[in-house]
């Protein structure tokens, strides 16, 4: 299990930059009016220039890719409940997540821009475990239906 854990997070990193750089450019496609925002503007003044902001969000975007990657062995730990799999999956990334955010200024810095940013993550959290789930419930009804038909009944 370890094993599996290091090596997700390993490569989770890169995983995580690919998509930070993604996000920001489908946020530069919708919010930046024709140019190229690589990293939100608030945090620029405070990395010191635009070069330190994006590398430190592209180190952290990585450490998110890590948390979500190596955190992912969870959902094979067979003896918990699926209900305990999501709680403590979404504890970890929401833990990791949250202090992220917060430090390159996804969200507002203020408890309203934290509770805002918490909802729409614990929202789509919430879809995409819904879909997951379905996609896994598909595919459980396949198999059953490939051992019922081949006599292996139970």
């Amino acid at each position: 299990m370890k094993t599996k854990i290091i090596l997700r997070g390993l490569i989770g990193f890169p995983i995580g930059i690919a998509v930070g750089y993604a996000i920001s450019i489908f946020t530069s496609l919708c919010f930046a009016n024709g140019y190229y925002s690589p990293c939100v503007p608030d945090l620029i003044p405070i990395m010191g220039n635009e070069i330190n902001a994006v590398i430190l969000q592209a180190l952290l975007s990585g450490v998110l890719g890590t948390a979500f990657a190596a955190s992912s062995v969870i959902w094979q730990v067979e003896r918990w409940s699926i209900v305990r799999q999501s709680g403590i999956y979404f504890l970890i990334v929401s833990m990791v997540m949250m202090p992220i955010a917060y430090v390159l200024y996804w969200m507002e810095h203020s408890i309203s821009g934290f509770l805002r940013y918490f909802a729409v993550f614990m929202l789509i959290f919430v879809i995409i475990w819904i879909i997951e789930y379905a996609v896994g419930r598909q595919i459980v009804k396949k198999l059953n239906a490939q051992l019922n038909e081949t006599g292996h009944e139970k």
